[in-house]
């Protein structure tokens, strides 16, 4: 297993979020932004994945991608990873990302497609406390990837009781992140397996960092401890859940991000949601260095 060198983080500006972090290799990618934003088609993010193949293939530390709604471009990082090397992927998220979605890829639905892709051997969500692990939209989910043991969920006060009902024994329920990470961090103690590391910051309980998702339960000291204990196996990385607002051209995704009730901060709001989601950055980017 390589693990790679200090190198300088690599900003797919999509969006035009990602501010302060210091020294930073960025890319400007906002003319993709309409086309990528919150779901596209599997032959858009072909074309994206081949489009930011040279800036991958030079030397660079962590990946940001700007909002959570470019999470699914995740995807294309960890095929090009998983080309070099066979990955276990480890997502921070407040959501699953495993929900069904008919037309594309989805923010929230890419991650049963990464469990599948050749060289990766399985994906564990962490800090999911959004109800999209709940009973009430158990029928959502990817529940393929679930019961093949590709994909697992370490989730924050939910109830995951459906799961055994359904033949599903890869879901994990904890009263709080304390408890989910004294039982992640020993599972993977013994394990040598490289690792592809994603954080969505909407994981982050709200006193942490703003962003414009539902947001979890975990501390910026959760966050480190688990980057601590797999740090030594960590290859590759990457980080949304940046705050930003963008008017769809499309009314199929205007109605798409209606229907999923994101919030809608003012601009004041979002210039000081940025200033603290900077600082975040910079104690996640200092921590996988």
């Amino acid at each position: 297993m390589s693990v790679p060198d200090k190198r300088a983080p690599l900003i797919l500006d999509l969006d035009g979020s990602v501010r302060d972090i210091g020294a930073a290799e960025r890319v400007p990618l906002q003319d993709w932004q309409e086309r990528l934003r919150f779901s596209c088609s599997r032959k858009e993010l072909r074309r994206f994945g081949e489009h930011i193949a040279p800036a991958l293939a030079q030397p660079h530390g962590m990946v940001l991608l700007g909002s959570g709604d470019f999470h699914h471009l995740s995807l294309p990082l960890i095929e090009h990873q998983a080309r070099q090397q066979r990955l276990r992927v480890v997502v921070l998220d407040n959501h699953p990302d495993n929900m069904r979605f008919l037309f594309g890829v989805h923010c929230g639905s890419w991650v049963g497609r990464a469990a599948n892709l050749p060289g990766v051997v399985d994906v564990h969500v962490l800090g999911i406390f959004s109800a999209d692990a709940g009973s009430a939209h158990a029928w959502e989910n990817q529940l393929g990837a679930l019961r093949s043991g590709r994909v697992h969920y370490w989730c924050v006060d939910v109830d995951t009781s459906w799961a055994a009902k359904r033949g599903v024994t890869t879901l994990h329920s904890f009263a709080s992140p304390e408890q989910l990470l004294a039982e992640f961090i020993p599972a993977m103690a013994n394990d040598q397996t490289p690792v592809y590391f994603s954080i969505d910051k909407d994981v982050f309980a709200p006193e942490v960092v703003r962003t414009n998702w539902d947001q979890g339960r975990f501390l910026l000291d959760d966050a480190l401890a688990v980057i601590s204990a797999l740090k030594p196996r960590i290859v590759a990385s990457d980080i949304t859940g940046e705050v930003s607002i963008h008017r769809y051209r499309s009314l199929f995704k205007r109605l798409l991000s209606w229907l999923d009730d994101q919030p809608q901060p003012s601009m004041v709001e979002i210039d000081a949601w940025q200033s603290e989601q900077a600082a975040v950055n910079r104690a996640l980017i200092a921590a996988l260095a």
